[in-house]
């Protein structure tokens, strides 16, 4: 049984002419990815940053937003992901993957051998992955661990892959920052 989580909520702050703090925007998140033949399964991109240090008062460019990496030269991106449990068929699940890494994502190193889980890709990002609901596995090349609410992940450029194998929605806050090796 899959739970559908409800849509997420998207505060942006701002100073005005005055240098006074305010809420500039209060509205649920628009940037939203989907990807058809994966029931479920979204991708909401909440915020960029395309330098470092981050300029505070950029223009908000998240719409633009494509794939699945940060801006180059030490952007930055906010991503929600809901994962649906995984397909228990192995040959459904690694098409439903497959759509994913073909369309919203396709700018990722996704390796198509399949190895320990069909979602198996490789980054050149330092990612913070924070489980915000549910449960989910991170899978990586010789080995894997369960995750729940609460739990923090800190992803090194490293091949890996999310498997939810439980029966409801979990769900993902990931940072993703430019690297390089």
């Amino acid at each position: 049984m899959s739970t559908t989580l409800p849509p997420l909520r998207r505060i942006v702050t701002a100073d005005d002419a005055n240098g006074r703090s305010r809420i500039v925007e209060d509205a649920p998140a628009t940037a939203i990815r989907t990807v058809e033949g994966r029931p479920n399964y979204r991708a909401v991109n909440i915020w960029r940053t395309e330098a470092s240090p981050a300029p505070i008062n950029a223009p908000d460019t998240i719409t633009a937003h494509k794939g699945i990496l940060p801006p180059k030269n030490g952007g930055t991106i906010l991503r929600i992901i809901d994962y649906p449990p995984e397909a228990r068929d192995p040959a459904e699940r690694q098409r439903q993957i497959a759509a994913t890494f073909s369309g919203i994502f396709a700018d990722a190193d996704h390796d198509k051998s399949v190895g320990a889980h069909p979602g198996m890709h490789r980054t050149d990002t330092v990612d913070y992955a924070i489980i915000l609901e549910g449960e989910i596995w991170a899978v990586m090349d010789d080995n894997e661990t369960l995750m729940k609410t609460g739990d923090v992940l800190v992803q090194r450029g490293t091949n890996h892959a999310w498997a939810n194998r439980s029966d409801k929605t979990a769900r993902i806050c990931f940072v993703l920052i430019d690297g390089s090796r």
